[in-house]
C-alpha cells in the first residue's frame, strides 16, 4: 500500500518539530504542550475542572517534544481536590513551553479563555515570567564591554504588567462559579551556577558584577509583584521561591524553618521583602538541586537541565496538534495531615502541594 501524502507530511514534520525547543526555556522558540488529564476516582461520576495556564513548568516539560509529566503541579493538586471533594477532577493544562509572559497572556489566557468558562470549572491557576527572566539572564551573560542592565528591567516590567493583566482578565472572564484562583511565583533555577562574575563591567565602578547578586533582586521584585497583586485581586500566591529555595529546618538559628521564613508576608513593602530575601535571609538560600528536608537529608527538585521540576508518575502525550488527554485512578486516595507521602521529595509534588492552599473547601 502506498503511503498517503498526509502520512509522509507528518513523518517529515515531526523531526522538525523536535528541534523547536533547542535550548529549553532560554530559547526564543515556543511549543504548545497542552494536556487534559482526569483523576478518575472510584464510586463517583461527579466531575469538576481545574484550568492551568502557563509555560513549560505547568506543562510538565521533561526534555521531550512529544510527551510531558502526567503529574505536573496542577494535576498533583487535582489529586488533593479529588480526595477533598470525593469527585473526579479534570486538569486542563493550556501551556506553551518557552513562552514569555506576554505570549501566555495573549495566546493562552485570552485566546483560550473558553477552557475556564466551562460550568464545571472551580479553580484557575497560572504561572508566567520564567522565560522573561531566563532570556534576560541569557542576554546579560552574553554581554561584554559595559553592562546593560536594561534587559533585566524590561523583563521585570513585562512580568509585572502581564501578571496583573492576567488576574484582571481571569476575574472578568472566568466562569462565575470559580472558587479558587492562584498564581505561582518563580523559583531560581541555576542559583549555584550563577555565582560567578560577569563578562561585562559596571559603568560606574568599572568592575565585573556577580551574576547571582544582580539577578536575584530582579527575580525577587517579580515575585513581590505577583504576591502583592494576588492579595489585591483575590488570588492566592503560591510561594514556589520559599518552598524550593529554603530548607525545611532552621539552619540559621532564628527560630523559624527556613522555607517558612522566606515566605511573602501579607502587607509588607517591596523594599522590606527585597531586603529580607536578598540580604537578611540570603545565607539560608540553597540551590533547589539540593533541597534539604533536614540537616542531613535532601532531595533534588530540579531535572538535569537545571531548569524544570522533577516529577514521578509517568508521562502523557504533549498535545502538539491539540490536547494530549487521558484519565486514571488517583495515586493516593487519602492524605495524612493533608500531605501525600512524597509531597516534599520532588519539584512538581512540592509545587502541587503548594497549590493546595488555593483549593476551595467545597466545590
Amino acid at each position: 500500500m502506498k503511503a498517503s501524502r498526509f502520512g509522509i507530511a507528518v513523518r517529515t514534520l515531526l523531526p522538525a518539530l523536535a528541534l523547536l525547543l533547542v535550548s529549553s526555556e532560554a530559547a526564543s522558540n515556543t511549543l504548545n504542550q497542552n494536556v487534559s488529564w482526569t483523576i478518575d476516582r472510584a464510586n463517583t461520576t461527579t466531575k469538576y475542572r481545574v484550568v492551568a495556564y502557563g509555560d513549560s513548568i505547568y506543562a510538565g516539560y521533561r526534555g521531550s517534544t512529544y510527551n510531558v509529566a502526567r503529574f505536573s503541579a496542577p494535576t498533583v493538586d487535582a489529586e488533593y481536590l479529588s480526595a477533598a471533594w470525593n469527585a473526579d477532577i479534570e486538569t486542563v493544562r493550556r501551556t506553551k513551553s518557552g513562552a514569555v509572559a506576554s505570549d501566555i497572556y495573549n495566546n493562552k489566557i485570552v485566546a483560550e479563555r473558553s477552557y475556564m468558562q466551562a460550568s464545571t470549572t472551580r479553580m484557575v491557576t497560572f504561572e508566567m515570567c520564567g522565560n522573561d527572566a531566563l532570556q534576560a539572564r541569557s542576554s546579560f551573560k552574553g554581554q561584554t564591554g559595559t553592562c546593560n542592565y536594561g534587559v533585566l528591567t524590561t523583563a521585570e516590567n513585562n512580568c509585572k504588567h502581564y501578571v496583573a493583566a492576567a488576574m484582571d482578565f481571569i476575574n472578568a472572564n472566568g466562569y462565575v462559579g470559580i472558587k479558587g484562583r492562584a498564581v505561582a511565583n518563580l523559583y531560581y533555577p541555576g542559583y549555584a551556577a550563577d555565582n560567578v562574575q560577569s563578562s561585562c563591567r559596571d559603568a560606574t565602578t568599572g568592575a565585573t558584577v556577580n551574576l547571582r547578586d544582580k539577578f536575584l533582586p530582579a527575580l525577587v521584585r517579580m515575585n513581590y509583584s505577583m504576591c502583592a497583586n494576588a492579595l489585591l485581586k483575590g488570588f492566592w500566591c503560591v510561594d514556589n521561591f520559599a518552598q524550593y529555595m529554603g530548607a525545611e529546618y532552621d539552619s540559621n538559628g532564628d527560630g523559624k524553618i527556613d522555607s517558612d521564613a522566606l515566605h511573602y508576608v501579607t502587607g509588607e513593602t517591596e523594599a522590606s521583602y527585597v531586603t529580607r530575601i536578598t540580604s537578611t535571609l540570603k545565607s539560608t538560600l540553597r540551590d533547589a538541586n539540593t533541597h534539604f528536608v533536614s540537616s542531613t537529608s535532601s532531595y533534588d527538585y530540579i531535572q538535569s537541565d537545571n531548569t524544570h521540576p522533577t516529577y514521578t508518575g509517568g508521562t502523557v502525550s504533549a498535545g502538539l496538534f491539540g490536547s494530549g488527554s487521558g484519565s486514571g485512578a488517583p495515586r493516593y486516595t487519602t492524605f495524612t495531615n493533608g500531605k501525600s507521602p512524597i509531597w516534599n521529595q520532588l519539584g512538581h509534588e512540592r509545587m502541587g502541594w503548594g497549590l493546595k492552599i488555593a483549593n476551595p473547601v467545597t466545590p
